[in-house]
């Protein structure tokens, strides 16, 4: 054997998709292509091989993999949880190991990046980096001039013991507002509101830095690349 070629149910296991034993079994019951052929006992593989199983390519644990990923109501961003209906990792079901960059609560939807790449993960959440996610949200009354410049100047979260930053608030209907933070405290959105007086009926996240939601429908995700993740990486001081 080829020193550049291993065994395929090692690529799989070094993959992180499962054990060696684990991958025997998924290749015998043919889940699992090469090339788009289905591969076969003691098959061997090399770098430039496309591996796919269950009909998704598998990456390479050393490959940087970044999703742009629209969360639908009702999936809960936790890894395992056992009170959890659903969870983000088992609705996503990717072949390796990605977590989120950040949360959106469980009756909340839209924009999450999905990436196995922890340093990434890691700039994208401090806080003193003031990085901009954008909101649509629909409230049960109607908006009032007053009710936007209080949410823009700040709102004082008697719970939280906090004042929540400074931040660009525009309507866009009677009932719905377009919010642009640079802070991330828990269900923050929900308790300005509920501060003011006001219930949110619906909250989408649309972008998160330079990435946008785009045409992405409720629980698809798309790859990002190019120009696109190249920004993400730059604004976080990282390169691809």
């Amino acid at each position: 054997m080829s020193k550049n070629m291993v065994r395929l149910n090692k690529y799989l296991a070094d993959c992180g998709i499962c054990s060696r034993r684990e991958a025997d079994k998924m290749i015998d019951a043919g889940r699992v292509l090469v090339n788009g052929i289905t591969a076969t006992m003691g098959y061997q593989v090399q770098e430039t091989d496309s591996v796919s199983f269950n009909g998704k390519i598998v990456e390479n644990k050393n490959s940087k993999v970044v999703l742009a990923f629209y969360k639908p109501v009702g999936v809960t961003c936790t890894e395992k949880d056992k009170y959890a209906d659903q969870t983000i990792t088992d609705y996503l079901n990717y072949p390796i190991r990605i977590t989120y960059a950040g949360r959106l609560d469980k009756d909340s939807e839209g924009l999450i990046i999905m990436t196995n790449d922890g340093e990434l993960i890691n700039r994208m959440m401090r806080a003193a980096n003031k990085h901009e996610k954008e909101y649509l949200v629909k409230v049960d009354k109607e908006i009032t001039p007053h009710f936007l410049a209080q949410m823009s100047k700040g709102v004082y979260l008697k719970d939280l013991e906090e004042t929540t930053r400074e931040c660009q608030v525009t309507s866009v209907g009677k009932f719905s507002f377009r919010i642009i933070l640079t802070q991330g405290l828990n269900r923050q959105i929900r308790r300005m509101c509920k501060t003011l007086g006001y219930e949110v009926k619906l909250l989408q996240r649309i972008r998160i830095m330079n990435i946008e939601i785009g045409t992405l429908q409720s629980g698809e995700y798309r790859e990002l690349a190019g120009k696109e993740i190249e920004t993400l990486y730059e604004s976080v001081g990282l390169k691809i």
